[in-house]
């Protein structure tokens, strides 16, 4: 199957999508893509995710509930926060995604007065304005424009942290984890290529398969299983950027087989790893 299809008269039941960086846009990437059938799982990114819609409609969960999101609106989620994506109307949706790292959205929050790690009071924006200048942001990437790029990306998150935005109130505690809950995610993240039952995972951590499978949901948003994958993807995605080839990296990380990669990458990012991988290191 091939990594993207081109076709020479829009279709709109064509799915596309283009995952690369810019090196106009230091610790960014960016997605162009339209999907009609793609369905994302509960998944996480270390980044922020910037989504502006172009067409039709996204609906995705996220911490807050859920969103659905047309043209002229945003669709925000905050590093680490699990959420999902799929099409709100059969024609699918079309979008255009920043996923800059969190000290990018910190930098432009401190020339604002902001403090901490910003987030927002809400995940499905409705904000033409804002909208329009990152969606100009990313087209001029799109087109090698590195000085306009990267003003029109800074006067944009400054919009949406003015209009939608919120400092973290007070210190920000990451929430405690049960100690059995901890372990289980310490080994999970140690047993890559051969982890444990979910009965056997339990068992080492002195809790039943039940509580331990709610707890970890409770705490990291997945339960064990998809947390697994999420940090299978995350290895993937580190391995791939340094250039080593997809089928190794497949083995390395756990997954039965190549193809088996590919799905889960799909789910996680929309794009299959091979053309990720071309993305980052072409020049």
């Amino acid at each position: 199957m091939p990594d993207e299809v081109h076709p020479t008269v829009e279709d709109p039941r064509v799915e596309r999508a283009r995952y690369w960086r810019f090196s106009g846009l230091p610790d960014t990437e960016l997605l162009t893509a339209r999907f009609v059938t793609t369905s994302f799982t509960r998944h996480t990114h270390p980044t922020y995710t910037i989504g502006m819609i172009t067409g039709g409609i996204e609906e995705y969960s996220h911490p807050g509930g859920r969103s659905r999101v047309g043209p002229g609106g945003l669709a925000v989620v905050g590093p680490g926060e699990v959420h999902t994506g799929h099409a709100g109307i059969p024609e699918g949706w079309g979008y255009r995604v920043f996923y800059p790292a969190r000290e990018v959205v910190e930098g432009v929050g401190r020339e604002l007065g902001m403090r901490g790690t910003p987030g927002f009071r809400e995940s499905g924006i409705d904000a033409p304005e804002v909208s329009r200048v990152l969606v100009a942001a990313h087209m001029a990437a799109e087109q090698g424009e590195r000085l306009t790029s990267s003003a029109l990306l800074r006067r944009g998150l400054a919009m949406l942290l003015r209009s939608h935005g919120r400092e973290p109130v007070g210190d920000v505690v990451e929430p405690t984890a049960r100690p059995e809950v901890e372990l289980a995610r310490e080994l999970l993240t140690g047993a890559l290529i051969d982890p444990p039952s979910l009965e056997e995972l339990a068992a080492r951590v002195g809790l039943g398969p039940f509580a331990l499978n709610r707890a970890f949901r409770s705490r990291y948003g997945l339960p064990p299983h998809a947390y697994l994958n999420q940090l299978r993807v995350d290895r993937a995605r580190t391995l791939l950027a340094a250039g080593r080839p997809v089928g190794e990296v497949a083995s390395e990380v756990g997954f039965a087989d190549q193809p088996h990669l590919t799905r889960h990458f799909r789910r996680h990012l929309g794009v299959p790893p091979g053309a990720y991988q071309r993305a980052l290191l072409s020049p």
